[in-house]
């Protein structure tokens, strides 16, 4: 499968930088300028959830706006999902969790995907299909580091993004993992600074994000 990822770049999400912003917008008009300063900031792997009637919306505005940002839809849990978000320019797709219908969608998409999987039975049935990517959902509630780092033993070969309770505090533990690509998280975006237009805020705190993986090469 072709990736649509930069070329300049390694052709997996999970190498495009430490931190994915998880990003839910009531409103699509700030996608553009959230998208630029994320962007500015280091982070241009930027996943829009489907948690809002916003969302797609926001999914193609910046899309065809920031050409710079890979922008990616997260929360997609039905096939039907799947092929709205690639048409509205989502070039990788995120899963709480999969089903085998749903893993379909996302493999004939023509995009990466991430599944999302929290048990070691997730894991190796996932290993099973050929996928080796894959979200970490909820990290915090599921076992976090401890957990991952249980699983690097006997199952090396799956990579992971971990999201769900993460923050700026524990986001270089997980980065340390040898299993652990990047982490996903929301922080860099505070809801105030986006209900008051403070894009250079959020701006300050993707460079600060971006810089994460240093501090997870120092946790090791």
């Amino acid at each position: 499968m072709t990736s649509p990822l930069p070329s300049s770049s390694a052709a997996s999400v999970l190498d495009l930088a430490p931190v994915v912003p998880v990003v839910v917008l009531a409103d699509a008009a700030d996608a553009v300028p959230l998208a630029r300063a994320l962007v500015a900031g280091g982070l241009p792997a930027i996943e829009v959830t489907l948690r809002t009637p916003a969302a797609l919306h926001a999914i193609r505005a910046i899309a065809e706006g920031v050409p710079e940002a890979v922008v990616g839809a997260g929360t997609v849990i039905t096939p039907e999902q799947v092929g709205a978000c690639t048409a509205a320019g989502a070039r990788f797709l995120v899963s709480p969790g999969w089903t085998e219908a749903l893993l379909a969608a996302m493999r004939g998409s023509g995009v990466p995907f991430l599944p999302g999987v929290s048990t070691t039975s997730e894991v190796v049935a996932l290993l099973e299909r050929g996928v080796r990517e894959m979200k970490f959902f909820p990290a915090q509630a599921a076992g976090g580091t401890a957990y991952l780092r249980s699983l690097a033993g006997p199952l090396p070969q799956a990579r992971f993004c971990p999201t769900g309770g993460i923050g700026p505090q524990t986001a270089p533990e997980y980065l340390a993992l040898p299993n652990v690509g990047c982490v996903g998280g929301s922080w860099m975006i505070p809801a105030e600074a986006v209900a008051a237009g403070d894009w250079a805020r959020i701006e300050r705190l993707a460079r600060t994000a971006a810089q994460l993986r240093d501090a997870g090469e120092r946790c090791r």
